[in-house]
């Protein structure tokens, strides 16, 4: 009798662990970084005989040898690459747009054209002091967009810096995370519902952290992971209850530097994927329109300035500079106290002069300094658009990725009703196994 008591009692143990497993997975369905967990059962048997008889082997029950993971390694690290590569593009996206922004927002192409027409409509009538007004108020807002989109470029390459530093701060927390995590797999028991506990953890952390930079893992015996940033060759980041920390920061040049910091050992840190390397892209993206506007400014205000000193204003003196500049060649304004200074006249010529406009037109034809503003900002916004495209296609291949692991690792509720009615069973039969047990035992006892 005491042999069936135990068998039942086994079964009651391991099956009410196998509920509580099916439970589980029941009631973590849609949870986010959940993999879906089985109960492993393997028999208990002892083997039974003296030295001279034969032996027999009987079984003793079952019991439960270990909580498993439906884990789907290739799977995992298809979600991990491609979510890579989609945060590189969308944080080149979003780069590229505050560009656009920057760009258009200020309407500096109109603001130039409205200046060149103001100037031809002055060349109709050069004594007429309301013309010359509307001139300079032109030139005012020409300046004032030059200033307006270089700020706007220099406050969006700013706030490049705060994400991209915040983004390493993210980055160096996970990988603490991780390493504390390494930590707990090394010491619980493997099988345990522990354990499964922190490989979903280990797998949220590694998912999250492949979206700020490109990661290569691997994994020992016990399950702890080894990260290296910046592909297979690269730094290594978290290695057993270790990690190390990543850092941002731009050079003399303004060019832009991550680096990984383990014990008293720096090296650079080139990220070819994730949102690292989308701002890094962004950055460059950024300064190339910087300087493109710087450029253009420099030259608007040079060449305008050269005509204004050829030339002779309302009063017959040699005309002064129009523009002055600040700290960047986009800090313009006008320097011109009101519109009698404006140059109309060439040196030569009297007041209805209007011969060093008309130089003023030339210096609009030969520096195109509407159609460089055109091309600046058509050339970001068609690349912009190619990056759309781009970024649709890869997070198309990172939901198919996730759809893809979720049907490998996720649960299936079909299933795990199957399972609990199964189990169920099976916990209520062993049930009846322990009563029959009793009321043997009792009607044997009764015998006596």
């Amino acid at each position: 009798m005491s042999d069936l008591l135990s068998i039942g009692a086994s079964g009651v143990r391991a099956y009410q662990t196998a509920l509580s497993t099916v439970s589980e997975n029941i009631a973590n369905t849609g949870n986010a970084g959940y993999t879906r967990r089985t109960t492993t059962l393997s028999e208990v048997s002892s083997v039974n005989g003296g030295l001279n008889a034969q032996k027999s082997v009987s079984s003793n029950g079952v019991t439960v040898t270990g909580i498993g993971r439906s884990a789907d390694a290739y799977r995992s690290q298809a979600v991990r690459s491609a979510g890579t590569d989609l945060a590189k593009t969308e944080a080149g996206v979003t780069w590229m747009t505050r560009i656009e922004t920057a760009l258009g927002n200020n309407q500096l192409g109109d603001r130039l054209t409205s200046f060149f027409t103001s100037a031809q409509k002055l060349a109709a009538d050069p004594t007429s002091e309301p013309a010359r007004a509307v001139m300079l108020e032109s030139a005012g807002t020409a300046a004032a967009a030059f200033t307006a989109t270089g700020a706007a470029l220099d406050t969006a390459a700013a706030d490049l810096d705060s994400t991209a530093s915040q983004a390493v701060q993210s980055l160096n927390a996970l990988g603490t995370a991780l390493a504390k995590i390494n930590d707990g797999i090394a010491r619980t028991a493997p099988g345990s519902s522990t354990a499964a506990q922190l490989a979903d953890q280990r797998d949220q952390m590694l998912e999250q952290m492949s979206t700020i930079t490109d990661i290569t893992t691997s994994f020992d015996d016990l399950g702890r992971t080894t990260v290296r940033l910046g592909g297979a060759a690269g730094s290594v980041f978290v290695a057993g209850g270790e990690s190390a920390q990543a850092s941002y920061a731009r050079n003399d040049e303004g060019a832009v530097q991550f680096a990984v910091t383990r014990g008293n050992v720096t090296s650079a840190l080139s990220p070819t994927g994730g949102a690292l390397a989308g701002f890094a892209e962004g950055a460059q993206r950024i300064a190339a329109a910087r300087g493109s506007l710087n450029a253009i400014a420099t030259d608007f205000t040079s060449k305008i300035n050269a005509v204004q000193a050829q030339g002779r204003d309302l009063d017959g003196n040699a005309g002064a500079a129009m523009f002055a500049t600040g700290g960047t060649p986009t800090d313009i304004s006008v320097a011109l106290a009101d519109g009698r200074g404006i140059a109309a006249a060439s040196a030569t010529g009297g007041k209805r002069d209007a011969s060093n406009l008309s130089a003023l037109q030339g210096v609009r034809s030969s520096g195109g300094f509407e159609t460089r503003t055109t091309t600046l900002i058509a050339g970001n916004a068609a690349a912009l658009e190619q990056r759309k495209v781009v970024a649709d296609a890869q997070a198309a291949i990172r939901d198919g990725a996730v759809s893809s692991l979720a049907s490998a690792s996720g649960v299936d509720l079909d299933s795990e009703a199957v399972d609990l009615l199964r189990f169920q069973q099976a916990y209520q039969a062993s049930s009846r196994v322990i009563q029959t047990a009793r009321d043997t035992l009792q009607t044997i006892l009764d015998l006596r």
